[in-house]
């Protein structure tokens, strides 16, 4: 598999991205969902990439820098013919380490609380991420989780 820093012009992306929207939409009230469409998603502060399998999409993620001590992870989507077959731990592994790279010393994450979520939750926790406060912009909502990891 191959990640690649995306320019999000692709129908594949834009496919992905809509479905994760429309996903979101399904397991979270309006005022709930912080997923970011194709627009909101070509903003300087923010890096997206692209999984690939050849010429197959796999999965998605980007990274916000938030200031530069601290990154946020958006966007996270995996094809759903590629779940669980390790794309979202690599995307979470690589972003991780350019957030490393780049100097971070923590990054954070927004996620639901629905039992939708669960797997994303146990992904996150499995690489040390730990709930915490609402960070950034985001205000208390029961329907969001926060997690953040010092790295």
């Amino acid at each position: 598999m191959e990640i690649k820093i995306d320019d999000l012009s692709s129908n594949e992306i834009a496919g992905l991205l809509h479905e994760h929207l429309q996903d979101m939409a399904v397991h979270s009230p309006p005022e709930s969902i912080h997923a970011l469409d194709l627009e909101r998603l070509r903003k300087p502060e923010i890096t997206f990439w692209s999984v690939w399998d050849g010429s197959e999409l796999a999965g998605c993620g980007a990274l916000k820098e938030l200031n530069i001590h601290h990154g946020e992870l958006k966007s996270m989507r995996t094809s759903p013919i590629y779940r669980r077959r390790g794309v979202a731990k690599l995307l979470v592994e690589h972003i991780l380490e350019e957030a490393k790279r780049r100097g971070y010393r923590r990054v954070s994450l927004e996620t639901g609380t629905m039992k939708a979520f669960e797997p994303a939750r146990k992904l996150y926790a499995s690489f040390g991420f730990r709930y915490c406060e609402a960070f950034s912009d985001y205000l208390e909502d029961p329907n969001s989780t926060f997690m953040t990891k010092e790295m």
